[in-house]
């Protein structure tokens, strides 16, 4: 290659350096850089030449090449020759101090340069920055930088120069009057330090090891004061940082003594800077030096400046920490670091500052502080040693702050000092105290403070529980601080939030010492005086585990806890609670909070105490654990449902203790001390009182009759009886907890002492403290707590009367007496909303009371039903909020008023099937039914919900408890399945699958009447509750199929004489509130009668008329589809009138003449006339007319023929009925080809104007007929040739004029694949219509034959020949279009029938050449067929049928290579690749094949993913006759269209190759290449500057004679200015190899 070649190319890189694209700028430098590194002398010439020949170019262009120089000295170093040297180093000089000014980017450059040749050639680079360091004159701003930058990167090189530099720069400092000269002497001074100290720490490595400290110190100190003295005063803040920098740096090369001399005014001017600037990490690190350097040399003086050192770092210290800027976390950890050096030298000083720092209250000195002290015990443990118990004392001041950051800050500090072992002394169950104090802090409830610093309590206090586990766990020495004091914790509220924590950390503890079996492990409660009594402990722990989800889950941790401390709380225990407790802990593992079974867990709960105190078998421990509990409740008064459960458990404790007297006394401490104002409480102290009662009911009854004689009841006097209000309201509650007192005692007292004490002991005191007139006192009270009181305890009697008569007979003779009044306190109840339990107490109370006797007349039954079930039924929603009555009146939460209905509505459920009683009849369920039905059909959802609900429950109570006397009938089912059956459809889920199991019930019981036994399992019935999982769709067919199942099973089980209930029945639900309801009483009806209409039959006219009405009425679509079906019955008879009359209806049709003819497929026979009416018609009459657009404009439009039309909609209609199926299969072929050609008719032609409204009818014409077409296919059950169609969107194209072609063949592909059979006699019927006048109607036909053509089927069923017959005569068709699609059928021979391809050769090609010639063919799509179809038919054809023609073919192929039209490009170059098997062991197809090579290659990156697979393809296929081994199976192995090509790398091996195998075509390839660089497509010219830069770059120094340099030079100049960036870095990249 000649040089002038290279330098023209790297003359053009040099232009380009200042590309305005960054991708082309990196890839001129990576290609000057590749030329450099191959001839670094010669590039570095030319940019040496060009700078200089360019004095005006723009900096940023000389930048560029700048750089590239440095990057080609700094890889090439060894390479360039030392007068390339000395040249590089003047030009660098140059470049950086033309210019007095400083420009950073420029110079830097330059300077970049020097520094790069200085670490290989530092004299000679030296010598040069010398000359312009000159004594007493101020050098250039970047010489100095230079210096200072090279004494970084070649410390060994440059220390030796720096006594000579220091020696010059000494005089030039006084001289500087600029900061930005001052700062670079500075910024020099700073790097020499640094560099000579390195030097000295590494003197074994060092050239010259005699090197010494005080050689440097005499120049230092005097650059030190010129620093100190003069420039850190500066205005400038960036130089007085430089300044600080620089002087801590020289402090370690000073002299002791003139350091020692500087300490006292040196660190108060270090200190200043703190304030002049907000960038404090310079300064900590200047100041760091200093100190190091002073404590190292033991300064004396250090000393004096301590008071003031320590106040700044103080401050520094105290400054917050943004962690997500790295210079605040440097600096911080720099101000630690001078703490940690003065503590070195002045630990007793150091640490008293830090203490008495900590006494300051103001926050950030505080965290200051903290945070050195914490690094100072992690860091000087020795040093700190000694003043441990000083520490102690100090931290509880800063322990007290209300911050929670300092609080962090603290347990920080406590976990440091717990693992230098500060927690063993005394004054260490302090900082465990903190602890667990801040383990037990609540939530955070405010708002997200703006703080980013803010710690919540929930962040402070998981970190206190990771430190107490992480102490726990890690701090051996720890085991017996903790053990057991932390058991303290346990007993105080304050600390309940942190029981998690502790048990877990106890438990931990307890494990380690009990396996290691120290005699620690069991606590001597009676010598650890500030633990609480292991009975305690025992109330403690059994409160949290019976709630297990609250204090962060404390119940799984609180119940292993005790398991722990088993033989600590009784010797006894150890093996009961290993058998109970981890049954237990597996409740709860299983359980959320949502799903926790709270009664079940209680219940397990208070066996587990049970079994416990049995286990104890002493009654004095057992003692001590009741009175520990009752001393407990007190402080349970803020947790009312944990004081309930506690109450219970001593009711438990009591029930187990011999001792009466004890017994009475707790009994009275209950009683005295309750709050009797909170209703859990009064509930927790009735069950407390009622589970003693289970074993001491005398002594308990005396107590309470005590108690109610006693001074409580006694009204307090006061002056003016001012309190008299108060005192009324408090005696009234205590009342009311003794009336529950008394119905608790019902329920647990043993049954067979009971019945005797109930009318006297037990309803006797509650007569006396409720005081009404119906009890005997003729005061009433107006109390809700006292009614509500009286409620539950009136249940609770009728309760234990329920259990104990079972075994002995008890008339309750004040049953009525009770019922009525509970009755008028419901009545009272306002209506608007659910405020109190009243409603659910009555009702679940009267449920107790109505099975004893005496029993209820029938009025008052109905009066007791119609009042309760009115007054749950009117309640409003769930959801809905009542207004408060009185200021004083609480309001429910959402859980609560949710819980309420819950209850309420059970309760209800509760009372109706106590009336129903336990021996139901249908008489009965009826009486009780017609009070829930008018809420079956209520308008309100909930109301709805509510009696459903209550229907299946009193249903199920039936079916559960009725007997079967006589064989007798079920005489209301047709009226309950008739009002039940239509709700499976309701708006309402809940409401439709209670529904179901409604029926379910209902056909069951009727089974149970007629004989079954109470196991039969009937299929029929059964088979409805799958149904249940289908109602969860609200989707109309899916509940539609659900009554039709649930019917069909109705009316297999109904009986006969029930029908014409049930029947009248479902005509109500036709007009039901639920437009759901309406649509599935159509259904059921119409299912019904089709089942079971045969004994209906007078009822017919009747219905049929009322149907008729309907239909027209009737907006719900469902309901008028299930109605219409009937109408078949009278159209049938008059089938030509409907067909004319159905026939001129306006179109569209509306929804009734649709139905009318959907109907009218329901009989086979009359379906059969219809097809054949309407095929007769269609195939006769003209299918549009063409009309003007109007006068003015002209033109015509297609416009649809009436009669042609309405009958192919009414024919869709008609389709559409399921049961035209058989008669549409019989004309299938004939059907199928008329709706096809009726199809080509109609695509783009508009309906036709309504004779009233003279405008064009809303309806598709095309759309019509594809949907018949549809709909036929789909009767011809032709499902996979459907399911292909839906894929790929062939409905949408067949009937829209752009797209309907591609349409038709999708739909002759199905059908040739899926229903080849039916197509012979499609073809049959389809050819008349090839010579038919209408255009179209040739079109679409020619299209459904031409892919016929693409499949075998076509020679499988014999009708190849009529197919290849009609398209060689559509060949010379006048339409364009019919002779494109024609050419397509016939290259599609190919690939349906390949064995037939020689039997039309012939034929074959003489279309495909004249297709290729086509003048006619604006789209070039007869062209891209007739090549596409070539491609296709030369795989099959003999050789000797193609022979000779091989060359003509590809001479025509050649020009389309470089087409625009992307199809044609890609055809072409397929056809190619087919032709090659033709030219196998031709030279001139060889020849040819070489002539299109390179256009190949290049289009392997054609913007169109098409053209490369084809390219792939071409060549793959071509490689055999390319007449290289190598490129053969190179081609053959990476040129495959489904896996990607690394286009550099294979085009890089590829001329490797060609230059080996055909080096005499190299000039024919290069100038083929080059002509693309004028390519239209910016991939193809990106591809050719690639191509010619690998053949350059592979091309050996005797082949250069090949090619025409000069002119791939111009070419790749020219491309180096292309617009396209992408060409440009190509171009760039292929000058790169021009060495």
């Amino acid at each position: 290659m000649g040089e002038t070649d290279v330098e023209q190319v790297t003359l053009a890189l040099l232009d380009a350096a200042n590309d305005k694209d960054f991708e082309v700028q990196a890839q001129v430098r990576k290609s000057m850089l590749t030329l450099g590194n191959e001839q670094p002398d010669r590039v570095l010439a030319m940019c040496q030449d060009y700078l200089l020949k360019h004095p005006k170019l723009v900096v940023s262009h000389r930048v560029v090449i700048l750089q590239t120089i440095e990057l080609i000295v700094s890889s090439r170093i060894d390479a360039i020759s030392y007068p390339r040297i000395k040249s590089i180093i003047s030009l660098a000089s140059d470049e950086m101090t033309r210019s007095k000014e400083v420009v950073p980017d420029w110079q830097q450059a330059a300077s970049n340069i020097l520094v790069a040749v200085g670490n290989k050639h530092i004299n000679d680079t030296m010598e040069e920055i010398l000359s312009k360091f000159q004594p007493g004159i101020l050098p250039h701003f970047f010489v100095v930088q230079t210096l200072a930058n090279l004494s970084d990167s070649n410390v060994y090189g440059m220390v030796p120069f720096l006594n000579a530099i220091l020696g010059t720069m000494l005089p030039m400092l006084s001289l500087t009057k600029q900061d930005n000269m001052k700062w670079v002497f500075s910024s020099a001074l700073c790097h020499f330090s640094d560099s000579i100290s390195e030097y000295l720490a590494n003197l074994d490595k060092a050239p010259d090891p005699t090197v010494r400290q005080d050689t440097f110190s005499s120049e230092i100190c005097a650059a030190f004061d010129i620093l100190f003295n003069n420039w850190l005063q500066s205005r400038e803040s960036k130089l007085r940082l430089t300044v600080a920098e620089a002087v801590g740096s020289m402090c370690h090369l000073m002299a002791s003594d003139k350091l020692e001399e500087h300490i006292p005014k040196l660190i108060p001017a270090i200190l200043s800077l703190y304030k002049k600037t907000n960038e404090h990490y310079i300064i900590s690190k200047s100041l760091c030096h200093v100190l190091d350097a002073s404590v190292n040399m033991g300064s004396r003086v250090l000393e004096t400046q301590l008071d003031s050192l320590l106040f700044a770092l103080h401050q520094q210290v105290s400054t917050s920490v943004d962690y997500s800027n790295p210079p605040t976390v440097k600096n911080h950890n720099e101000v630690l670091r001078c703490f940690s050096l003065l503590a070195k030298a002045f630990p007793d000083r150091l640490v008293m500052f830090v203490l008495q720092r900590l006494e300051n209250s103001n926050e950030r000195s505080r965290l200051g502080s903290l945070a050195v002290l914490r690094h100072l015990i992690n860091s000087s443990t020795s040093m700190m040693e000694s003043k441990k118990l000083l520490i102690l004392a100090s931290i509880r001041q800063p322990m007290a702050d209300h911050s929670n950051k300092v609080k962090k800050r603290v347990v920080q500090v406590i976990s440091a000092m717990a693992h230098h072992g500060y927690l063993e002394l005394d004054g260490g169950e302090l900082l465990v105290r903190f602890l667990v104090q801040h383990c037990a802090l609540p939530d955070t409830y405010q708002k997200a403070a703006a703080d980013p610093e803010e710690v919540t309590n929930e962040s402070l206090r998981t970190m206190c529980d990771s430190t107490l586990h992480l102490l726990t766990t890690t701090v051996g020495r720890l085991a017996d601080v903790l053990w057991p004091k932390l058991l303290y914790y346990m007993s105080p509220p304050q600390y309940s939030n942190a029981t998690t924590p502790l048990c877990k950390s106890l438990i931990v503890l307890g494990n380690k010492k009990k396996d290691n079996k120290e005699a620690s492990f069991n606590i001597d409660f009676s010598q650890e005086v500030n633990l609480p009594s292991p009975q305690a402990l025992m109330v403690k722990l059994l409160v949290n585990a019976a709630f297990p989800f609250n204090s962060r889950g404390h119940g799984a941790p609180s119940l292993s806890l005790l398991q722990i401390l088993s033989v600590n709380i009784h010797r006894n225990l150890e093996a009961v609670w290993d058998q109970e407790i981890p049954p237990l802990l597996t409740v709860l593992e299983e359980s959320t909070a949502e799903s926790f079974d709270k009664i079940s867990w209680d219940e397990s709960l208070l066996k587990f105490l049970s079994k416990t105190l049995v286990a104890v078998d002493d009654d004095k421990w057992l003692c001590h654990f009741a009175t520990e509990a009752t001393t407990y409740l007190s402080t349970y008064n803020n947790a009312l449902e944990e004081k309930s459960f506690l109450y219970q458990c001593i009711g438990v404790t009591l029930q187990h203790s011999f001792n009466k007297d004890f017994v009475k006394k707790q009994l009275q401490e209950i009683l005295l001390t309750a709050r009797h104002n909170d209703a859990l409480e009064r509930q927790g102290v009735a069950l407390a009182i009622g589970l003693c009662a289970n074993s001491h009911l005398e002594g308990t009854l005396a107590k309470l009759d005590e108690f109610g004689k006693s001074d409580a009841f006694k009204k307090s006097p006061s002056i003016f009886n001012l309190l008299k209000d108060r005192n009324d309201v408090e005696l009234e509650k205590v009342k009311s907890t003794l009336i529950l007192c008394y119905g608790q005692v019902a329920v647990h007292a043993p049954p067979e002492k009971i019945l005797n004490r109930i009318d006297q002991d037990i309803l006797g005191c509650i007569s006396k403290h409720f005081n009404t007139k119906v009890l005997g006192i003729k005061v009433e009270t107006k109390d809700l707590t006292m009614k509500l009181s009286l409620i539950q305890s009136v249940g609770l009697v009728a309760k234990a009367i329920s259990a104990c008569v079972k075994k002995q007979g008890y008339v309750f003779s004040r049953k009525q007496e009770l019922i009525a009044l509970i009755q008028d306190f419901i009545k009272a109840e306002p209506a608007d909303g659910l405020r109190t339990s009243v409603r659910h107490l009555v009702m679940r109370t009267c449920a107790h009371l109505i099975p004893l006797d005496p029993a209820l007349s029938e009025n008052e039954t109905f009066d007791l039903l119609k009042v309760c079930v009115s007054s749950v039924f009117s309640l409003p929603p769930e959801t809905h909020t009542p207004e408060k009555m009185t200021k004083d009146e609480e309001v429910l939460d959402p859980k609560q008023r949710k819980a309420l209905y819950k209850d309420t509505l059970s309760s209800l459920h509760e009372l109706l099937s106590s009336v129903l009683g336990k021996e139901p009849t249908p008489d009965a369920l009826q009486s009780v039914f017609k009070h829930v039905e008018c809420g079956l059909t209520s308008t309100l959802d909930h109301e709805r919900e509510r009696a459903i609900s209550a229907t299946a429950h009193l249903l199920n109570h039936y079916l559960d408890n009725m007997t079967v006397k006589n064989m007798m009938s079920f005489h209301n089912l047709g009226a309950l399945l008739g009002r039940l059956s239509p709700r499976c459809s309701d708006p309402q889920l809940v409401v439709r699958a209670t529904a179901i199991d409604c029926v379910y019930l209902l056909l069951y019981i009727q089974l149970r009447y007629e004989g079954f036994a109470l196991d039969y399992k009937d299929g029929a019935v059964e088979g409805l509750l799958p149904l249940k999982s289908q109602l969860e769709n609200p989707d109309h067919s899916v509940l539609y199929k659900t009554c039709f199942e649930l019917t069909k099973v109705m009316s297999k089980r109904l009986p006969q004489q029930q029908m014409t209930t049930l029947v009248f029945m479902l005509f109500e639900g036709l007009v039901d509130s639920q437009t759901n309801c309406c649509r599935a009483s159509s259904v059921i009806l119409n299912t019904l009668l089709k089942n079971r209409g045969g004994g209906l039959q007078e009822m017919v006219p009747e219905m049929l008329e009322m149907l008729h009405v309907r239909l027209q009425s009737i907006t719900e679509e469902q309901v008028r589809v299930a109605v219409g079906q009937t109408v078949l019955i009278m159209a049938s008879q008059h089938l030509q009138t409907v067909l004319n009359t159905l026939a001129n209806q306006p179109l569209p049709y509306d929804s009734w003449t649709s139905e009318m003819w959907m109907a009218l497929g329901a009989d086979p026979i009359v379906a059969h006339q219809i097809i054949e009416i309407v095929m007769e018609k269609l195939a006769v009459m003209a299918p549009y007319v063409d009309k003007k657009e109007s006068m003015i404009r002209g033109g015509t439009t297609k416009v649809a023929t009436n009669k042609p039309l309405a009958m192919t909609c009414g024919l869709k209609e008609l389709l559409l009925n399921g049961q035209s199926q058989e008669p549409a299969l019989s004309k299938f072929s004939q059907l199928f080809s008329c709706l096809l050609v009726r199809l080509a008719s109609s695509v783009g032609v508009s309906a036709p104007k309504d004779n009233a409204t003279k405008r064009s009818a809303a309806i598709h014409v095309a759309g019509v007929a594809a949907d018949a077409l549809r709909i036929l296919l789909a009767r011809a059950q032709l499902d996979e040739v459907l399911k292909r169609l839906d894929e790929e969107k062939a409905w949408d194209a067949i009937k829209e004029q752009n797209a309907h072609i591609t349409g038709v063949t999708l739909l002759a592909r199905a059908m040739a694949k899926h229903a080849g059979p039916r197509l012979p006699a499609i073809v049959e019927c389809l050819c008349p219509s090839l010579n038919n006048i209408y255009e179209c109607q040739r079109i679409t036909v020619t299209a459904f034959f031409s892919e016929l053509l693409n499949h075998h089927v076509a020679t499988e069923l014999m009708f190849i020949d009529v197919l290849m017959n009609n398209m060689m005569e559509r060949i010379a068709d006048p339409c364009c279009t019919v002779r494109m699609l024609a050419v397509r059928g016939l290259g599609n021979i190919a690939v349906g029938s390949p064995e037939k391809v020689n039997k039309y050769a012939k034929e074959l090609l003489a279309a495909m050449s004249s297709g290729m010639e086509e003048k006619d063919d604006p789209g070039k799509l007869i062209i891209l067929e007739a090549m596409s179809g070539l491609s296709k038919v030369l795989l099959y054809l003999d050789k000797k049928n193609v022979h000779l023609l091989v060359v003509y073919i590809f001479m025509k192929i050649k020009p389309f290579l470089e087409s625009d039209n992307d199809d044609i490009r890609c055809a072409s170059i397929h056809l190619m690749g087919k032709l090659s098997k033709f030219g196998s062991g031709e030279p001139i197809f060889k020849d040819q094949i070489h002539n299109v090579l390179v256009s190949l290659l290049l289009h392997l990156v054609d913007p169109n993913a098409h053209v490369v697979k084809a390219c792939k393809y071409a060549m793959r296929v071509c490689a055999p006759m390319v007449g290289s081994e190598q490129i053969t199976a190179m081609f053959q192995n990476h040129l495959h269209e489904d896996k990607s090509l690394h286009y550099g790398e294979f085009i890089n091996d590829l001329t490797k190759y060609l230059i080996q195998d055909f080096p005499g075509m190299l000039n024919f390839y290069h100038i083929s290449v080059l002509q693309f660089f004028k390519s239209n497509w910016s991939e193809v010219r990106a591809g050719a500057a690639m191509f010619i830069g690998f053949l350059l770059g592979n091309l050996p120094e005797e082949h250069y004679a090949h090619l025409n340099m000069g002119t791939i030079t111009q070419g790749l100049v020219m491309l180096l200015q292309d617009p396209d960036p992408v060409v440009r870095v190509k171009a760039a990249e292929a000058m790169g190899r021009f060495h």
